[in-house]
C-alpha cells in the first residue's frame, strides 16, 4: 500500500526556503541542507508529513494545481497564525476566487508558492 512521503515544492532558493518553512512549520531539515535540495520534518520526530524543497527554474504559477493548506484552530488562529506567517517574509496574495463565505487566506512564501491557513472550526460549520 502506498502513502504520501513528502510534498515536494520548487524553489529559487533553498536555503532561503528552508529558513521560512522550518519558522512556519516547527520543521527541521532531515540532513544537511543542500544547494539544490532539502527534506524537512517534523521536530518532535513524529510521524507526518515532510515537506522537500527542490531547485527549481520554472516560473511560480499564478494559480497552481497542487498547494498546501495549513490548519489553524479557528478564527484567532487563524488571524494570529496569518500574522506570524507575514512577519517570517510570506506575503497576502491578491486572490480573485475567494468565495464570499472563505474560510480560508491565500498567501505566499518568499519564493512566491502559494498556501491556504485555512480556519478548520469555520470550514466545519460550512
Amino acid at each position: 500500500m502506498l502513502g504520501i512521503g513528502s510534498v515536494v515544492l520548487g524553489v529559487s532558493d533553498v536555503g532561503r526556503a528552508a529558513a521560512f518553512w522550518t519558522k512556519a512549520l516547527g520543521y527541521v531539515p532531515r540532513d544537511e541542507i543542500e544547494d539544490d535540495w532539502v527534506v524537512l520534518v517534523p521536530t518532535d520526530g513524529a510521524a507526518g508529513p515532510r515537506l522537500s524543497l527542490g531547485l527549481s527554474e520554472t516560473p511560480v504559477q499564478e494559480h497552481p494545481r497542487v498547494h498546501l493548506d495549513l490548519y489553524a484552530g479557528g478564527a484567532a488562529d487563524q488571524a494570529a497564525e496569518v500574522e506570524r506567517l507575514l512577519a517570517l517574509g510570506a506575503r497576502c496574495v491578491d486572490w480573485e476566487l475567494y468565495p464570499e463565505d472563505a474560510d480560508f487566506v491565500v498567501l505566499a512564501d518568499p519564493d512566491g508558492n502559494r498556501f491556504c491557513v485555512v480556519d478548520t472550526k469555520g470550514a466545519a460549520e460550512g
